[in-house]
């Protein structure tokens, strides 16, 4: 556990990653706050840059705006009765009736140094439960790492927003996408069209920005209110929540442990943690406290969830190589494409990477404990800056950033059009997180499969000869049956209806 931090430290100390965290937070906060963005636009907006930066600053700024953004929406949900992100919508439950009341500074002030705190508990399981994953992980050959990507497609599924049949369905399209351009054993074109350009298959990037930034921008100017500037309680730099936070330390321990298991666990959620949280607080409330009426603990339950759910998504997702949600899978193809791959071999043979990225995400919830504190009036003021702005300003970055990955035009035709179908998609009620894994985990599924082939003497019996294979195999037809059986069973009350 330490070891990794101390290998990590000297990587991560210098003025460059150092700057860049502060900064994501600082933009995650901003990002998180504006209603319809969130953590996941954040990283796909920056991802452009950090594709040219070294690896632990581009990881620290990227980690940042996770934690940053899974903190901000709770801004806009007390002072506007609006969450800024999904992981936030619990979080009005009692932070905008405590507003009414004229607590919006206490409200805020619980929410940050709850995120925070919370955020570092969830840290330090990710420190001290990734290296032992990671250890037993080491087992795995290709048998074992095809039935894993397996299960990270069908757990992504399963739980996604709609439809399981759907979330499967965009888990399929992510693995045609990731089957496009050179096959790496017989250096074959696939699917290509006759198109050099789609040699290396579709840039990653220019993927997600189009399927994220540019859809949410249809959507947008689809909703209208362009110079709609809503009216927001003033906020004020005050400590002052720290020692209300003390009147809730168990509530507080407890919601972070919870967020971060539900983080651990592919494709819950911060969402899903949160409304746990909340409800265990309300079981186990004060004396005094009613729940849904301005209740301090609801606060504190929420948002220690969301960010402890952060470190418990990033547990999967390095140390097996599997998203625990759709901002941690952009998160791992931004270390694949800096040359790293996530799972036991990046403990191993670049303990030092996996150290500065565990200081990193630290760092980052201590610096988002005083930035979310100090500079709440301004993250208050951002939810006036009225869409006639805003939207103009995430195209600009989305364009710039996407073609300066390769200074290519093709790169925006390719954003362009995940932008439309992830705007027909999203109408549709297809969710978009399991194409984007899919596409990640597709190269790696394949590849392993057709390596373990080469490997066997028996054909397919290699997968269900090894017992850890084995094991996981039956978790993925389970999962598979359960897709299956909520399908079934969701057509039968639409035709009963």
């Amino acid at each position: 556990m330490f070891e990794l931090l101390r290998e990590g430290l000297p990587l991560f100390f210098n003025f460059q990653s150092v700057l860049l965290t502060v900064l994501g937070i600082f933009g995650g906060l901003i990002i998180g706050v504006l209603p319809g963005l969130g953590p996941l636009m954040g990283i796909v907006l920056l991802l452009p840059l950090a594709f040219h930066l070294p690896t632990i600053p581009a990881m620290g700024m990227l980690i940042a705006i996770y934690i940053g953004g899974s903190a901000g929406g709770s801004i806009s949900a007390i002072l506007l009765r609006i969450p800024g992100t999904p992981l936030a919508a619990a979080t009005l439950f009692d932070g905008f009736p405590m507003a009414q009341k004229g607590r919006a500074q206490d409200a805020v002030g619980l929410a940050m140094t709850s995120s925070a705190i919370g955020g570092l508990i969830g840290g330090l399981v990710l420190v001290f439960l990734s290296p032992l994953l990671a250890r037993f992980a080491l087992r795995f050959a290709p048998p074992e790492y095809f039935a894993m990507a397996v299960l990270g497609v069908l757990t992504i599924a399963l739980v996604s927003e709609g439809s399981a049949l759907k979330g499967l369905l965009m888990g399929g399209f992510g693995l045609f996408l990731s089957m496009v351009g050179t096959d790496e054993f017989t250096n074959a074109y696939r699917f290509t069209f006759d198109n050099f350009k789609l040699s290396s298959g579709p840039h990653l990037v220019a993927v997600v920005v189009g399927l994220f930034a540019l859809s949410e921008i249809f959507f947008q100017v689809e909703s209208g209110g362009y110079l709609a500037k809503p009216n927001v309680q003033r906020l004020r730099i005050s400590f002052a929540a720290l020692g209300l936070l003390m009147h809730h330390k168990v509530n507080l321990v407890r919601s972070s442990l919870i967020g971060t298991f539900f983080g651990a666990i592919p494709g819950a959620g911060g969402d899903v943690s949160a409304f746990i949280s909340y409800a265990a607080a309300k079981k186990l409330a004060l004396p005094g406290e009613v729940y849904g009426e301005g209740a301090e603990g609801g606060v504190v339950a929420t948002e220690a969830a969301n960010n402890g759910c952060c470190g418990g998504a990033l547990i999967p997702t390095l140390s097996l190589g599997i998203p625990g949600d759709a901002s941690t899978a952009v998160l791992m193809g931004a270390l694949i494409l800096l040359g790293f791959f996530p799972g036991p071999d990046l403990f191993r043979d670049h303990p030092d990477v996996a150290g500065g990225i565990f200081v990193a995400y630290l760092l980052g919830n201590m610096v988002l404990l005083v930035l979310g504190t100090v500079l709440a009036p301004i993250f208050g003021s951002v939810l006036k800056v009225p869409k006639a702005w805003l939207l103009p300003a995430v195209l600009l970055l989305s364009t710039l950033g996407t073609y300066s990955l390769q200074n290519s035009i093709f790169d925006l035709w390719v954003m362009f059009t995940l932008g439309v179908i992830g705007y027909v998609m999203r109408r549709a009620s297809y969710p978009l997180a399991p194409l984007i894994i899919g596409m990640i985990l597709g190269s790696i599924m394949e590849s392993n499969l057709r390596r373990s082939l080469l490997l066997s003497h028996d054909g397919w019996q290699i997968f269900v000869e090894r017992p850890i294979c084995a094991v996981i195999l039956a978790i993925d037809l389970i999962l598979l049956i359960s897709i299956i059986y909520s399908t079934l069973r969701s057509s039968r009350k639409i035709g009963h209806s």
